[in-house]
């Protein structure tokens, strides 16, 4: 059985189109996701939530790969479902969910030393988590950064742009200055390999090759023991980078272009969600008569 008679014996044409294309785009930029691992199919959820700012085309997406791999399963060609699991926290309708959003100075513990297993790699993690921390990058500019983005003479990163963000000169501080340029000249030369020696990219594995976004993924996960209540992930770190700015005062102009929004309205909701958050406080403790 093709995996298009599998589709079209459960669905609608107009479903079965929909999700045949999705998962040949899928195969073609991951030729080998049939063997891939449940952290391998989140890493490609990872990719799409930087491409899409709509979370239903993540959605969408995510239906289309679980019927591939309940395909697979079916047909005999594996022995699980590494799809299966998958729940998405995605929130498509409701506002931001501030619970699960970081304080600045519970941002900053993220920054504290951490025991690695391959203390190597102590340097590249820390400059890792510094840009998610300071700068709120997203998951895709952080394995897309390439080591000619950084200007350690002029405290600087560049921030290419994507489709959902804008290109961006951002301000490093003096802090991170300091351990860019332990990691580029010191730590970053033990990582490099003779088959990597040319690649540009400012992080690598313990291997040698550049990150990737579920490296990345999983790498800041690791972190999550320091909150368990609350769900540490790149995208709730870059949340709270930016409804801090703006709690702090920043006008909401200075903090679209420190975010890379295209829309004022991806901004806007931040500050939106803010003013629900304390009109409902202001409610619990003096409720109208």
């Amino acid at each position: 059985m093709t995996l298009q008679e599998y589709l079209q014996e459960r669905h609608p044409p107009a479903t079965v189109k929909s999700y045949h294309r999705e998962i040949t785009i899928y195969l073609k930029l991951h030729p080998k996701a049939a063997k891939y691992n449940y952290k391998e199919v989140m890493g490609y959820i990872g990719e799409l939530r930087s491409r899409y700012s709509n979370a239903g085309n993540v959605s969408r997406i995510v239906q289309a790969l679980k019927k591939y791999y309940q395909y697979l399963h079916y047909t005999g060609q594996r022995k699980d479902n590494p799809a299966k699991a998958i729940r998405l926290r995605d929130n498509k309708t409701k506002p931001i969910q501030l619970q699960d959003l970081f304080t600045t100075t519970e941002l900053q513990t993220l920054l504290q030393p951490k025991k690695e297993r391959y203390p190597f790699l102590t340097d590249r993690n820390k400059v890792l988590m510094s840009l998610l921390v300071n700068q709120g990058l997203k998951l895709g500019e952080l394995a897309g950064l390439d080591i000619h983005h950084i200007s350690l003479a002029n405290g600087t990163i560049f921030v290419p742009g994507s489709g959902n963000t804008n290109k961006r000169t951002l301000q490093l501080k003096a802090e991170q200055v300091m351990l860019l340029h332990g990691y580029i000249h010191e730590a970053r030369p033990k990582l490099v390999t003779a088959r990597t020696a040319n690649s540009p990219k400012l992080l690598l594995s313990k291997l040698g090759q550049p990150l990737s976004i579920a490296d990345i993924q999983y790498l800041v996960e690791t972190f999550g023991g320091l909150y368990p209540e609350r769900h540490l992930t790149p995208q709730t770190i870059r949340m709270s980078v930016i409804m801090n700015l703006l709690n702090a005062g920043n006008d909401i102009r200075v903090v679209q272009v420190f975010a890379g929004h295209k829309r004022p309205d991806a901004t806007e909701k931040y500050k939106q969600s803010h003013i629900e958050a304390l009109k409902t406080e202001i409610q619990k403790h003096h409720p109208l008569q």
